[in-house]
């Protein structure tokens, strides 16, 4: 093979998340679910059980877990696996594909947690200069000022 033909092969096809059929944009509806960043935050130090993951993160219902799970499963960025025990015992663990992901969704719940009281604020100060500007129209054009 030409080196012009080595080139091609090892190119994968372009993928475009702004157009609308680009299917990158399951992976990033996945990724931007704020229980999927918790889950896979949580699986990369350590295999855990359902239980273990519904303990810890607190507010997520066993429905919304179970959901997130099996989304994460399909998506190669977990991995289950199920013990002949009885009852049955069920580990979840992150994947290599996942293992790819976590550091940057890490980032992510690290610059929430860092900015969350700028984010408070900044939603303060718009929620009442909405309701200050919602009787305040001037020629059909409402203006919120901050």
């Amino acid at each position: 093979m030409s080196k012009d033909t080595d080139n091609v092969l090892q190119i994968s096809r372009s993928w475009d998340a702004y157009q609308t059929e680009c299917p990158t944009r399951l992976v990033l509806n996945r990724i931007a679910d704020k229980w999927a960043v918790l889950v896979l935050g949580l699986l990369e130090s350590e295999t855990k059980r359902f239980s273990a993951l519904q303990r810890e993160i607190g507010g997520i219902s066993q429905k919304m877990l179970t959901q997130t799970l099996r989304g994460l499963e399909r998506d190669g960025l977990i991995a289950r696996t199920i013990y002949p025990t009885v009852p049955p015992k069920v580990e979840y663990t992150i994947t290599p594909l996942g293992k790819t992901l976590v550091g940057l969704l890490a980032a992510l719940r690290v610059w929430s947690e860092t900015h969350i009281e700028e984010v408070q604020q900044a939603q303060s100060n718009y929620d009442k200069a909405e309701q200050a500007s919602s009787a305040e129209t001037v020629k059909g054009v409402r203006t919120v000022r901050f």
